[in-house]
């Protein structure tokens, strides 16, 4: 007797049929006191278990509920119902735990359609749903395909630090980190906070970044990336903020602007396509999902490819690349700029672009995924190359449908006095990134890299319409529950 998981039963399908076995689940549904719909996680699918209810107590029927965990002992049948081959006619049925029925009525167990608000409410159940059980294996199957990326194109994985006393990005929108009493803060003659008594000796914070790390570390070894936690404490309460999420940035030496968009797209189709071979079920079920919601929209609002017609647009496009300069006139002299459709009008050169014209540039004009590149120098972070115009630096950023900048990146600023000048004009101290400078002072490189937001990445690939329900866990403005 074998114990399965209901994905490998399922898969085993016909071949499974005499044979007995064991699964353990929770259950979904049961029906007419014999029919056990039971699910494991392992898939979208369950598995029909069959109880012969004349061999059942009262007490032992009334133990099987909604919501409660099972061991069930059974033979595999061929199915006489529709839209499954098999089911286990069940010898022997334990369970592990009871659902009290009267207490799922409240929670997001009971089998109806739920808010998603409602779902946020119970973070700790909604694993539990199809939606979100289809979700959370696509977010597995997305960061197993990102580190085995990397790993056959030979970068080293590389733990930076969580802990951090610089801002990467020079915004200051970050978590400070301390062991002081809030109450009792030690002061300075200056009689302000004297943080060498704090347990690191200086002010720290919770990274937003680990790309200057990932630059020294690809100093040395050439190709790295970073995949960890960030932290921004901006308060947005937006449908793509988190004040806590996952950020994939790898690091290359000797690789210029170029090379950095051709990795980018490289590596956004080869993630998808590891997920269209590997989610199928997961993916069709949200592709239904996401057709049911667009119905529900103003025809204004629908878009107007499905969930995996959407995928499929990535996967087949060559991704068109766009100067900032290029893309300012064709946003200048569009319909939704010239009528004042836009929310954010463009009017002149050095705006900082919005989701609305991301989105208009890959959905309207282009039909394609699309990169910008060549940003003015005064929107974007001190480390970016600056070009010989002295007025826009070599980044990037990655556009796609529905969902507007997916990737942003710039090949690094080499060069030693131009980097010490534009941490002047940002006003970052110098004694703050000594060791920064140092990988500009010994043996300086072109280097290029970029963020990926693995919740971006979901957002996208699931269809869902708020980053809050791609992390099992959200963190946001005044939420930290669970």
């Amino acid at each position: 007797m074998i114990l399965y998981t209901i994905k490998e039963l399922i898969e085993k399908g016909k071949n499974a049929i005499h044979e007995d076995v064991i699964v353990k689940g929770w259950v979904k549904s049961f029906r007419s006191n014999r029919f056990i719909a039971l699910n494991d996680g392992s898939s979208l699918q369950n598995i029909q278990i069959v109880v012969d209810f004349d061999s059942m107590s009262e007490t032992e029927l009334k133990e099987i509920t909604i919501g409660s965990s099972l061991k069930v002992i059974g033979s595999v049948v061929e199915s006489q119902g529709r839209g499954q081959e098999i089911e286990i006619q069940a010898q022997k049925t334990s369970v592990y735990g009871q659902a009290n029925p009267e207490e799922v009525q409240e929670t997001i167990l009971q089998p109806k359609k739920h808010s998603l608000e409602f779902l946020r409410e119970q973070a700790h159940l909604r694993f539990r749903t199809n939606t979100f059980g289809a979700i959370m294996r696509i977010r597995h199957h997305a960061m197993f395909a990102i580190h085995d990326y990397f790993n056959k194109k030979g970068f080293f994985y590389i733990n930076t630090p969580i802990i951090t006393g610089s801002d990467a990005e020079g915004a200051g929108e970050m978590f400070h980190v301390t062991n002081f009493s809030l109450e009792n803060l030690p002061k300075n003659e200056a009689n302000e906070i004297d943080y060498s008594q704090d347990f690191f000796g200086k002010k720290t914070n919770l990274t937003v970044s680990g790309q200057l790390e990932a630059e020294a570390a690809a100093m040395g070894l050439g190709k790295v990336y970073t995949f960890g936690p960030t932290f921004r404490a901006e308060n947005s309460n937006t449908s793509r903020h988190l004040a806590e999420f996952w950020m994939i940035e790898p690091e290359v030496a000797f690789n210029d602007l170029d090379d950095n968009m051709d990795l980018a797209e490289d590596f956004l189709k080869s993630v998808i396509a590891y997920l269209f071979q590997h989610c199928q079920d997961d993916l069709q079920f949200l592709d239904e999902r996401f057709a049911q919601i667009q119905k529900e929209k103003p025809k204004n609002e629908r878009t107007e490819l499905g969930l995996i017609e959407r995928l499929q647009y990535v996967l087949k496009n060559k991704f068109v690349r766009l100067s900032y300069t290029e893309a300012i006139e064709i946003l200048k002299n569009s319909k939704p700029n010239k009528k004042k459709k836009f929310n954010y009008l463009i009017e002149e050169w050095g705006a900082d672009l919005q989701s609305e014209h991301e989105r208009y540039l890959v959905e309207k004009h282009f039909n394609s995924p699309v990169i910008l590149f060549d940003y003015p120098a005064k929107i974007k972070a001190f480390y970016m190359r600056l070009n010989n115009d002295q007025k826009t630096v070599r980044a990037m950023d990655v556009l796609f449908p529905g969902i507007g900048e997916i990737i942003g990146g710039s090949q690094r600023e080499e060069r030693l006095d131009v980097l010490k000048q534009k941490m002047t004009e940002h006003n970052i101290d110098e004694k703050e990134l000594w060791w920064y400078l140092d990988t500009r002072r010994f043996g300086s490189v072109p280097h290029s890299g970029f963020g990926l937001g693995l919740e971006r990445l979901i957002l996208f690939v699931t269809g869902m319409g708020n980053i809050r329900d791609v992390i099992p866990f959200p963190r946001y403005p005044k939420n930290a529950e669970f």
